[in-house]
């Protein structure tokens, strides 16, 4: 199985999320500013990173995790959807891939700060509300996790692509 968390950046929500299914991070208290902070690409990437799979890593199952920055389009997961459903059947791989958004757990003020941020270059003004919102949505970013998880495994037989929109995580 292949787990892709997606994002319009790709850089916050999705990294803590690939952290989460990692098992990088704790998940019985908040997370500190430095916890977030040594997250893996949180708030390193750019614009020009969007359209990239980044790989996380391999979670306990073996399972590559890696994260998307879609940008604004709708297309982008339906496209990869599609060509995931090409590609497994010409080359006869039932390997399931999972796309999993993580945009509902997006607080207002993470929006804001990586507007702030990563569009008009004020880093210090951004990098605060960044933390905020992280701190914000994290036990929202943990649970979509653990559902993602779950619904992978509840159908990782009869489906080969999992699209998980994940709505019902609105922050």
């Amino acid at each position: 199985m292949i787990f892709i968390y997606n994002d319009y950046g790709g850089t916050h929500t999705t990294s803590l999320a690939a952290a989460y299914h990692l098992n990088q991070l704790p998940t019985n208290r908040p997370l500190s500013t430095e916890e977030i902070l040594g997250v893996n690409y949180f708030n390193k990437l750019s614009t020009s990173d969007m359209g990239r799979l980044i790989f996380h890593g391999l979670d306990e199952n073996g399972n590559p995790v890696y994260t998307l920055g879609r940008g604004s389009s709708k297309i982008v997961i339906p496209a990869l959807s599609n060509l995931s459903h090409i590609l497994q059947d010409k080359y006869q791989n039932a390997e399931p891939i999972v796309f999993s958004n993580t945009s509902p757990t997006v607080p207002l003020v993470m929006s804001i700060g990586g507007f702030l941020t990563k569009r008009m270059k004020l880093s210090r003004i951004g990098d605060p509300l960044l933390i905020t919102g992280a701190k914000q949505c994290c036990g929202l970013i943990r649970e979509l996790v653990l559902h993602t998880k779950q619904t992978a495994a509840a159908r990782s037989g009869t489906e080969s692509v999992i699209v998980i929109d994940n709505k019902n995580f609105s922050s």
